[in-house]
């Protein structure tokens, strides 16, 4: 099969379009002909290199995943040749303590397609039964593909972590993004308030167009002072950042009384400034966030099949120029998820 391998550490140049052998499937395991799959920045940070994570070399990158099952192991008994299917991005072992509860990111074991295991920039890709799931309605592979990484992030933030109530305020940092995108829909659906944060009037229109009721320019209004004016003083109750140091002043001082600041990266700095004071005296939470359950994306999927949360896509490359859709990311020039098509 064709695939797009790293061998090493490095810049878009690592990105080698390749033969490689096409992976054998165990008894509980699905063979799966992708037909797309969606970039994420986990897939840069991977390239370049993440200390906590070593990669098996050569390693296909890719979580997203959307295509046709292949083939099948003789243990198989929910998923049937030809079906089409998208994958859950996590993999957890299914018996730990963590993976009864349904919380399959506290796994031990947990891991993602292109993590310690091979994932989508290729023609096919193996999948533990479990983790193959069938393509809601109507969607087609581009959608579906566009789907889990992002809308199981902004679930499990906004829903697991930070208890989203209707009629609260939400400001959504990064509303140009995957997760931003889809953390407006969510916010939304939930019956709350979105106040939508992107560094471009473009990227604002189509905030507004996903159903943000406000939105701030950061890169000529004050993030802050525009939640001031539009909450009349008072501030959100939930604050859903990606960034990090960046933001981190402007999002903290925008928290209300009681307000949730729930964080799943930091694409712009990891280490910020706390004042314990306000975070008590204001009775504010921090949560941390990392994926989330296989049973969270079902529930997001329902709500995807009836097209009431919808899959953001911006552009689609053939995999063999992985290495000029990954510089698009890079470029931070793009609204929703970028494809690569086998």
């Amino acid at each position: 099969m064709k695939a797009v391998r790293i061998h090493e550490h490095g810049g878009l140049e690592v990105l080698k379009y390749e033969d490689a052998p096409e992976p054998p499937i165990e008894a509980n395991e699905v063979l799966v002909e992708v037909k797309a799959c969606a970039l994420n920045h986990l897939d840069l940070w991977l390239r370049v290199g993440v200390p906590a994570w070593k990669l098996p070399f050569p390693h296909i990158l890719g979580s997203d995943i959307s295509g046709v099952a292949a083939q099948v192991g003789s243990l198989v008994k929910h998923v049937k040749q030809g079906d089409r299917v998208l994958l859950c991005p996590g993999i957890s072992c299914g018996h730990c303590t963590e993976c009864f509860q349904g919380l399959d990111s506290a796994c031990r074991s947990y891991t993602l397609f292109g993590i310690l295991v091979d994932g989508g920039y290729a023609e096919y890709v193996r999948a533990p039964e479990a983790n193959v799931l069938p393509i809601s309605g109507d969607l087609s592979f581009d959608e579906a593909a566009a789907v889990p990484l992002v809308f199981l992030t902004a679930w499990h933030m906004l829903v697991a972590r930070a208890g989203i109530k209707p009629g609260e305020d939400v400001l959504v940092i990064g509303a140009g993004s995957g997760v931003g995108s889809a953390a407006i829909q969510v916010a939304k659906l939930f019956g709350a308030r979105v106040i939508a944060v992107a560094g471009g009037d473009e990227k604002l229109e189509k905030a507004r167009a996903l159903g943000a009721d406000e939105v701030i320019n950061h890169t000529c209004q004050s993030i802050a002072g525009e939640v001031r004016r539009i909450t009349g003083k008072r501030g959100v109750d939930i604050v859903l950042d990606h960034v990090g140091a960046a933001v981190w002043e402007d999002c903290f001082q925008s928290l209300a009384t009681y307000g949730r600041f729930v964080t799943c990266g930091v694409t712009a700095g990891a280490e910020v400034k706390l004042d314990l004071q306000v975070l008590f005296g204001r009775q504010r939470a921090l949560y941390g966030s990392f994926m989330g359950g296989k049973g969270e994306l079902v529930e997001a999927l329902k709500f995807i099949g009836q097209r009431k949360l919808k899959a953001v896509i911006d552009s689609a490359f053939p995999l063999k120029e992985a290495a000029a859709a990954q510089r698009k990311m890079e470029s931070r020039n793009f609204f929703g998820k970028i494809l690569l098509h086998p």
